[in-house]
């Protein structure tokens, strides 16, 4: 008997999935197990297998086609039988709540609050050599390269046997071509589900949580003595952002204000500690989670965090990678910033923006002398952290950063 396959639900914040690529085609036979397709969700394109057995009878969104979590995907069933009774009774209860519902009210569909964050990555992707001679690429990347204009034999496959796919076509960058004088030139490209969440819960972060900054610096001195030291050791190699990684769960033990969320009718005040990571890619903005980060040593984070970049680099990160931070720290220090402001990744209170360290003058003892500075910017939301709060914070962190042998305690 024919079944349905509905587009999954991949993600905790996913409403709707588009089709990348299809492995299977109409009238193949499916075993469990099998893949079936790749689908693109807000926070990565994953592998979806099938649960069921059968023969492959319709497939109801197409390569690039977007539909809604639950709708028809595709049926399975016994080679030659009938679907269009099982189609028109899946559409018949939709047909008839719009023709129940009154011509003057219009149909708005908001979709539930999700949380913040984001989405495994894409990785970049690996090319492999076409020894053919000829150029193979999928249905679907040949009518987006066509849709933007591309020549698809310029673009190097990322896929079997150097097949080009999707992602291929979403990453090609041509070569810089200047637009002719006094002509006006431009490129588009479609936002992507990851980017689209994004955008979605960055605006409701910015525009519903009360902001305010508070900014410190810090003497990076000793820091920079420290990981040195720590760094001579055989197999260690720390950061300055796994420091401020250490010191922030130490801050956030003495100042629970901070690690705390607000949840509309209650204020949680969280008592484990649980630090996000912001990491970018391509498509957006990662936020995989050191959990209980207060309890872990310094080697203890700088091993979790290469991992996380690894499996970020594999497209092995999962859901539980990313979800239930209780506060996030947003570094980009390492692309020569000095200072920045970072939006609050709800429902966290507070993010924790890591500037680089600045050789510049400072004074020491009445002289001007050399100093390594490094700027931290606290984004906080007025709703649950109050100014003496978050600057009690950046003083206990700004402590620990200074006198990086008080971590060891």
């Amino acid at each position: 008997m024919a079944e349905i396959v509905r587009m999954p639900r991949l993600s905790d914040t996913m409403t709707e999935g588009t089709v990348a690529q299809w492995h299977k085609k109409v009238g193949d036979p499916i075993a469990e197990g099998d893949l079936l397709a790749e689908i693109e969700t807000d926070k990565a394109t994953m592998e979806f297998e099938s649960f069921q057995e059968g023969v492959l009878l319709h497939i109801g969104v197409e390569e690039g086609a977007t539909a809604a979590v639950d709708s028809i995907l595709a049926i399975l069933g016994e080679k030659g039988e009938d679907v269009k009774s099982l189609l028109e009774a899946d559409a018949m209860p939709t047909q008839i709540a719009e023709v129940e519902k009154p011509a003057a009210v219009e149909k708005v569909s908001v979709p539930a609050p999700v949380e913040i964050p984001v989405a495994a990555p894409v990785a970049a992707p690996v090319q492999t050599s076409n020894t053919s001679g000829r150029t193979v690429a999928s249905p679907l990347a040949k009518r987006l390269a066509q849709e933007k204009g591309l020549d698809i034999a310029t673009i190097a496959g990322s896929g079997d046997g150097g097949r080009i796919i999707k992602r291929d076509v979403d990453t090609y960058q041509a070569p810089s071509v200047f637009a002719s004088v006094n002509q006006e030139s431009f490129t588009e490209e479609p936002v992507s589900q990851m980017r689209k969440v994004i955008a979605r819960r960055l605006a409701e972060s910015k525009f519903s949580a009360p902001h305010f900054y508070l900014s410190v610096s810090v003497d990076m001195d000793n820091a920079i003595a420290a990981r040195k030291a720590i760094n001579a050791l055989p197999d260690t190699k720390v950061s300055f952002n796994d420091l401020v990684v250490k010191a922030c769960a130490m801050a956030l033990r003495e100042h629970p204000t901070v690690n705390s969320s607000w949840r509309e009718d209650v204020i949680r005040r969280n008592q484990h500690v649980n630090i996000g990571i912001a990491v970018a890619v391509d498509d957006g903005l990662l936020v995989p989670v050191v959990r209980f980060t207060d309890t872990k040593s310094l080697t203890g984070i700088s091993g979790e965090v290469k991992e996380y970049a690894q499996k970020a680099k594999d497209k092995k990160l999962q859901p539980a990678d990313w979800e239930g931070s209780t506060f996030t720290i947003s570094n980009l220090g390492m692309f020569g910033i000095d200072e920045f402001t970072a939006i609050i990744n709800t429902p966290d209170a507070c993010i924790l923006a890591v500037g680089g360290i600045q050789q510049i003058p400072v004074v020491k003892d009445g002289q001007v002398v050399p100093g390594n500075v490094m700027k931290l910017t606290l984004s906080c939301d007025h709703r649950v952290v109050d100014g003496a709060s978050g600057a009690a914070f950046l003083n206990t962190l700004k402590t620990y950063l200074q006198n990086p042998v008080t971590m060891l305690k």
